[in-house]
């Protein structure tokens, strides 16, 4: 019990100390450099337009409910929110890792940082089993709500990371134009949300990934290429969001809870 309730303490300050690190990263800013503009060093197809960003203002109010929730005395037994263990604690180390080494030009430990976050929150998101079986309500909306939105962000920005390191490096892309490869990662993108929507009929972690593609489309419209798949990919997701909420509702009805 003892070991349990350091946990969610523990959760609740990592948060805090996330929170903390990402509003001064850019109100001081670190190095003197804001995030954006270190990113806009960048000439890569895969990064939406500055507006999306502001989906982190929604991930950390959902995630603040969650470490609440998790603190409340009704939920110290809930062996759900046990699962999560230690890795929340380590997915907000690796957030604030990614920070410094983004904000200090180490770009090539960034995709370390961002690939053990990445690693954590799918950790997490496993462990919860979201959207294969019911759960109460307030589970749904303080505990499976903040994971899809969290896990959903860093896909896209795992893939976005791997382009601003390969742009860092010099990278050719073996011959082939940034813009056909802007292609193929989109398509991934797509292919990956199609996969959580078949198999866990997630529709917030979709409408993560559907706000992104869209981002890009709106960032890119003066190169058609990208812009024109980046259309189609985000109206595949949407299909795939309908069929998700349509998947998503039949798992959570009583007796239909997969194994």
């Amino acid at each position: 019990m003892r070991g349990s309730t350091a946990i969610r303490v523990l959760n609740a300050v990592a948060l805090l100390v996330t929170v903390a690190v990402n509003g001064l990263a850019n109100a001081l800013p670190l190095n003197d450099l804001t995030t954006g503009e270190i990113s806009d060093r960048f000439e890569v197809y895969f990064v939406p337009a500055g507006y999306v960003f502001s989906i982190w203002g929604v991930i950390y109010l959902a995630l603040i409910g969650f470490v609440v929730f998790q603190l409340l005395p009704a939920q110290r037994d809930n062996p759900r929110v046990a699962r999560i263990g230690l890795w929340f604690v380590v997915s907000c180390a690796a957030n604030v890792a990614w920070l410094f080494l983004w904000h200090y030009l180490r770009f090539s430990l960034t995709l370390l940082a961002m690939v053990l976050l990445l690693i954590s929150l799918i950790v997490i998101y496993l462990r919860l089993d979201i959207g294969r079986r019911p759960v109460p309500t307030a589970e749904r909306w303080l505990v499976d709500l903040p994971f899809s939105l969290y896990l959903g962000w860093i896909t896209v920005a795992t893939i976005a990371n791997v382009t601003s390191l390969l742009h860092s490096v010099g990278w050719g892309g073996w011959g082939i134009s940034p813009q056909v490869w802007a292609v193929i990662m989109l398509a991934a993108a797509a292919v990956i949300a199609s996969i959580v929507s078949l198999t866990r009929g997630d529709v917030v972690y979709l409408l993560v990934i559907l706000w992104a593609l869209a981002g890009i489309a709106v960032k890119h419209a003066g190169t058609p290429l990208v812009a024109t798949t980046a259309w189609l990919a985000a109206a595949v997701v949407a299909v795939m969001t309908v069929v998700g909420a349509l998947t998503g509702r039949r798992r959570r009805e009583p007796g239909r809870a997969t194994g």
